[in-house]
């Protein structure tokens, strides 16, 4: 028993050093796909709002004077500058962890270095990015499900919004300015290389952070044209936010120019309710799925990641089935052992 035990731990080990890999593979994908994106997403920006002011509000950009076309334009294209930064600052943080450990490892001995297996912070997030308000990941079940599911299921968690389900595995709130993670998103957000549960929340969260960022540059290019003076100067944010959700839930590519919500609504008269009329309004909404689907570069990326967490979700199965085995064999032997006639 004592044999089978062994040879059970000698499996975990060959699984966990081949998890390792997989991990590794994971994060060089991740920061080819964000880097990719961050230049995808300046472009796409700059076309939606090309289709905002010359066919949404024609009228509005051609009363802005040379020097304010060009002063938003350029607000506009540094938006897009900053949003392609803040997606590098996700995986930013790899090369300054590993230095870190290395230095640290330098003052342990070298029975602690024998003894440390696992390096946790290759996936910790930059300092500078976003502040996240609340550590509320997907229960442990619930990523094991997604992870232990069939390709499909993981292939989808690649390809669709983390958002788009009831509970998002990490709210957060972008802003302009650099601001630290919480310790415990740092926590959470740092896993285990040899657990593919763990990769598999820091997977999810990482696509979260990702959606944010495009809804926040989103909703500040919105802000910047309404101030120009090119949008209304009273959006109905409730009804935007709303029809945002309802575009990012769906898969499909929207009619119309890309990354644009163009939305028909009906407008009360206080005075004269018989009289409400109905009003076009046009806003920048940059959809993941859209972005993808305009560059090959980014939609490459894309499908590398789907095929590495196919090869994770089949490590997955298989390191579950150790670790069920291994349980069962010691309960098995700690039975005999306490066993007297």
């Amino acid at each position: 028993m004592a044999r089978a035990i062994e040879q059970i731990e000698r499996d975990i080990a060959a699984l966990q050093e081949a998890i390792r890999a997989i991990a590794t593979e994971l994060h060089n994908a991740y920061a080819s796909y964000l880097n990719s994106l961050g230049q995808a997403l300046q472009k796409q920006l700059i076309l939606a709002s090309y289709h905002l002011c010359t066919q949404g509000y024609p009228e509005n950009f051609l009363k802005l004077s040379l020097h304010q076309r060009q002063q938003l334009q350029q607000a506009i294209r540094k938006l897009g500058q900053q949003a392609a930064k803040q997606l590098l600052t996700y995986m930013k943080s790899q090369a300054e962890g590993e230095d870190e450990e290395d230095e640290g490892d330098e003052g342990a001995t070298e029975e602690d270095a024998d003894s440390e297996n696992v390096t946790v912070s290759s996936f910790e997030l930059g300092s500078d990015a976003p502040n996240v308000a609340n550590a509320g990941l997907t229960d442990s079940t619930e990523t094991e499900a997604n992870l232990l599911g069939n390709s499909a299921d993981l292939e989808e968690v690649a390809s669709t919004t983390p958002t788009s389900s009831p509970r998002s595995p990490v709210p957060v709130s972008l802003s302009s300015s650099p601001v630290s993670l919480s310790a415990a998103v740092q926590e959470a957000l740092t896993p285990d290389l040899s657990n593919p549960i763990e990769l598999a929340k820091w997977q999810q969260s990482l696509e979260y952070l990702t959606q944010q960022a495009l809804k926040k540059v989103s909703h500040n290019a919105n802000v910047l044209l309404q101030k120009a003076g090119v949008l209304p100067k009273k959006l109905p944010e409730p009804i935007l936010e709303a029809a945002a959700a309802v575009s990012e839930a769906s898969a499909e590519v929207m009619p119309g120019p890309p990354n644009l919500l163009n939305l028909v609504i009906e407008i009360e008269n206080e005075q004269d309710t018989e009289n409400s009329g109905l009003t076009q309004i046009m806003a920048i909404n940059l959809r993941l799925g859209e972005i993808e689907f305009a560059d090959v570069m980014v939609s490459s990326s894309r499908k590398q990641i789907r095929n590495i967490l196919v090869q994770l979700n089949k490590l997955g199965r298989e390191y579950q089935k150790k670790q069920r085995e291994r349980s069962v064999a010691e309960a098995e032997a700690a039975w005999r052992a306490s066993w007297f006639e």
